[in-house]
């Protein structure tokens, strides 16, 4: 197993990919090679990223998976790149392909993705909600009583020289009043 790939991805899953990507390149939007697949991740477009485990030389490719991870992009991988190639209809292989908009394979789409180990920002992400919901709290609180000291200190302070303005002119007014 190559260095980049972070999970072996199970042959039924292999099997339902390959056909996602059958069906998505026409009637869907594939992006192809490794180029336009990080592009698409970057933009947050990628439903799926779909790579190949035997793609020379990593460098590569290894990028990917830390790159789907960080923008919370779901990734799988098939063995060859050939068979990527193949399964969208390609003479040559391709180490990687992005799906962007499924059409057809939708169904089978997120029945894969619901199958797929949960990895990157998407577990990341779960495993910080309940955290933070915690810990905002004592955040909140611990940001709370400083602001709430500033303020109270701040809040005379730009009082009083409004109050001062304020009672200034209404003095002056009794006073042109009074003569």
């Amino acid at each position: 197993m190559a260095s980049y790939v972070k999970s072996e991805t199970p042959e039924e899953i292999v099997s339902n990919v390959i056909e996602a990507l059958s069906v998505a390149k026409s009637t869907g939007k594939l992006r192809k090679g490794i180029n336009e697949t990080t592009k698409s991740v970057e933009k947050k477009a990628a439903k799926l990223v779909v790579m190949a485990e035997d793609v020379q030389p990593e460098e590569i490719i290894i990028h990917m998976p830390s790159l789907c991870e960080e923008k919370g992009i779901p990734y799988t991988y098939v063995p060859s790149k050939k068979d990527l190639g193949a399964a969208v209809g390609m003479g040559v292989g391709t180490s990687s392909i992005a799906i962007e908009d499924a059409g057809s394979a939708a169904e089978l789409l997120a029945g894969i993705l619901k199958r797929l180990p949960k990895s990157g920002a998407s577990a990341e992400e779960e495993k910080k909600e309940a955290p933070k919901k915690e810990e905002k709290p004592k955040k909140e609180k611990k940001d709370e009583a400083p602001k709430g000291e500033k303020k109270e200190k701040e809040s005379p302070k730009e009082e009083k020289p409004k109050e001062e303005k304020k009672e200034e002119p209404a003095e002056e007014k009794e006073e042109e009043g009074k003569e």
